[in-house]
């Protein structure tokens, strides 16, 4: 995978190539995440739905108040939304393989 390769977009790219994978994921998030070499906290549910001719999803983020201090701070000093991991800093490219 290329350093700068987004691990969930490569994910989703396999989910519209293999419906077995993509079924798997619907299923068991966490576990197929893990899978796939993304971490998944302990603590941390992951919810996957899919977008659909007739369903659309819009997902409302936490609101930056309700955040934890830390995860402020990291955001605040340039670290990566998805994980605490060094160099992990551009929301859209997340290479660290973590989701926080």
């Amino acid at each position: 995978m290329d350093a700068h390769e987004n691990p969930l977009q490569r994910i989703i790219a396999k989910c519209w190539e293999d419906e077995a994978f993509k079924a798997k994921l619907l299923a068991d998030p966490a576990a197929t995440l893990e899978t796939e070499g993304v971490e998944v906290p302990e603590g941390v549910t992951v919810n996957v739905v899919e977008d659909t001719a007739q369903v659309h999803n819009l997902v409302i983020p936490a609101q930056p108040g309700r955040l934890a201090d830390e995860l402020l701070e990291s955001m605040a000093a340039g670290g990566c939304f998805w994980s605490d991991t060094p160099g992990c800093s551009d929301i859209q490219q997340p290479s660290c393989g973590k989701l926080a």
